[in-house]
C-alpha cells in the first residue's frame, strides 16, 4: 500500500516492509536472472546506472567479483558508450558479456542509450526497473522487475535499499549456481538477508535517534566528507548523493585512503567526516584515522555494525550482519541526515527546484 501523501521520510520509514516484501517475492527477479546465466556462459557482467542506480552498480560489481568470482565492473553509461569497449582484449564472445542496466523509472536517458547501444551491437542485455513497460525495456533481451514500488518524490531512498537487496540476492544465487558458494554458504547468506529485513525497524529507529543526537553540528557544517572502503565505497557515494541533493551542503565522497592525499589539507573544525565500514581489511585503519581526524575536527562519526569504543557521535548498529549486506543498513543514517536535516533547515525535499528534464525521458 502506498502512502496517501508521499514524502521522503514516509518512504524511508516504509523500507522495512519493502525489504520483507522483496524477500517474499524474490523468485520474481532471481529466477529470470539465474536463467540468463544458465543459458549463456557469462564471463563478464557490466552494470550501468546513473545517480542512485550507479551507486548500487558499484556495489553490484563488488558482489560479482568477490562473491561470485567473475569479472564485473560498474560504468557511467555515457562514458562507457563514448569511450569504452565491452572487451578490450577481444577474447570474449559477445554472448559471454552481460550488460545490466539499472533504472528505477526506466527513463534514465544515459542508461537507455547505453542499453540500446549494447543490444544493437549484439551483446546480452538485461534491465532492472520498477516500470516494466518503460523506455529501457524496448532495448533489452530480459526485463526484470525491481520490486520497490514507484517513489513519487524526487530523491530515491526505498528504491536504493531494495535495489541493493536485489543485487545481493542475484549474487548469492549465481554463486550457488556456479559453485562459488556451497549450499550452506548460500543458506547463511539468505539468513542474514532475512534477519536484516526482519530487524529493519530497529535500523530505522537507531538511525533516527543517532541523527537527533548529532543534528546540530551536522546541519551546520561548512562541508561534509563521506569516506568508505571495500564494498562500502558504494555506500559512501550514495551517502554523498543523498546529502548533496537534499541537505545541499557541499558533500564529497572518497575512498578512505584517497582522502589522505590532499583533501586533509583543508580540514577545520566546522567540517564533518563520516567513516563507513565493517569487516574489510581497512577496518582497523579506519579506527586509527578516526582518532587522527579528531585532532582537526570533533565532528567525526563512524557508522558500523562491528563493536567499537566510541561515543554518541558514532552509530554502532545492534543488528549484526555480513559485510556484503550491511551496506543496505549503512545508507539509512544518511537518508535521515538528508531528509530530516533538510526539513530542520527549511528545505522541502518533495520539490525538485531544478525542473529541466535533462536526465530522464518522458514517462
Amino acid at each position: 500500500m502506498e502512502m496517501e501523501t508521499p514524502t521522503v521520510l514516509g518512504y524511508i520509514n516504509d523500507q522495512p516492509r519493502a525489504l520483507r516484501s522483496t524477500l517474499e517475492n524474490k523468485d520474481e527477479f532471481v529466477v529470470p536472472f539465474v536463467e540468463t546465466f544458465k543459458k549463456h556462459n557469462i564471463k563478464r557482467v557490466l552494470f550501468f546506472g546513473s545517480g542512485t542506480s550507479y551507486n548500487a552498480s558499484v556495489i553490484a560489481a563488488h558482489y560479482f567479483k568477490q562473491i561470485v568470482g567473475i569479472d564485473a565492473a560498474a560504468h557511467y553509461p555515457t562514458v562507457f558508450k563514448n569511450y569504452e569497449k565491452a572487451d578490450w582484449t577481444n577474447m570474449l564472445k559477445k554472448d559471454e558479456i552481460l550488460f545490466v542496466g539499472i533504472s528505477q523509472s526506466g527513463t534514465s536517458r544515459s542508461t537507455v542509450d547505453v542499453m540500446k547501444h549494447a543490444k544493437e551491437n549484439g551483446y546480452l542485455t538485461l534491465a532492472l526497473t520498477e516500470n516494466v513497460e518503460s523506455e529501457i525495456t524496448k532495448y533489452v533481451d530480459t526485463v526484470v522487475h525491481l520490486l520497490c514500488g514507484k517513489e513519487l518524490t524526487p530523491p530515491e531512498t526505498r528504491g536504493y535499499t531494495v535495489t541493493v537487496l536485489t543485487l545481493y540476492l542475484w549474487a548469492i544465487s549465481i554463486a550457488r549456481l556456479l559453485g562459488s558458494y556451497s549450499e550452506k554458504q548460500y543458506e547463511e547468506a539468505m539468513k542474514d538477508a532475512e534477519y536484516l529485513a526482519n530487524n529493519f525497524e530497529t535500523v530505522i529507529k537507531e538511525s533516527e535517534d543517532w541523527y537527533e543526537k548529532n543534528k546540530t553540528t551536522i546541519v551546520n557544517s561548512d562541508r561534509i566528507y563521506i569516506l568508505g572502503y571495500g564494498v562500502d565505497f558504494g555506500s559512501a557515494l550514495e551517502g554523498m548523493l543523498k546529502v548533496g541533493e537534499m541537505l545541499r551542503i557541499p558533500t564529497i565522497g572518497y575512498e578512505i585512503e584517497e582522502f589522505l592525499h590532499g583533501p586533509t589539507m583543508g580540514l577545520n573544525g566546522r567540517q564533518t567526516i563520516f567513516l563507513i565500514g565493517s569487516d574489510e581489511p581497512e577496518f582497523e585503519r579506519m579506527l586509527l584515522l578516526r582518532q587522527t581526524f579528531k585532532k582537526y575536527t570533533p565532528r567525526v562519526h563512524v557508522i558500523t555494525c562491528k563493536p567499537i569504543e566510541g561515543d554518541y557521535r558514532d552509530l554502532v548498529f545492534s543488528t549484526k550482519v555480513n559485510k556484503y549486506i550491511a551496506p543496505i543498513m549503512y545508507t539509512v543514517p544518511f537518508q535521515f541526515v538528508a531528509a530530516k536535516g533538510a526539513k530542520d533547515i527549511g528545505i522541502d525535499t518533495n520539490i525538485n527546484p531544478f525542473d529541466e528534464p535533462l536526465a530522464h525521458l518522458p514517462e
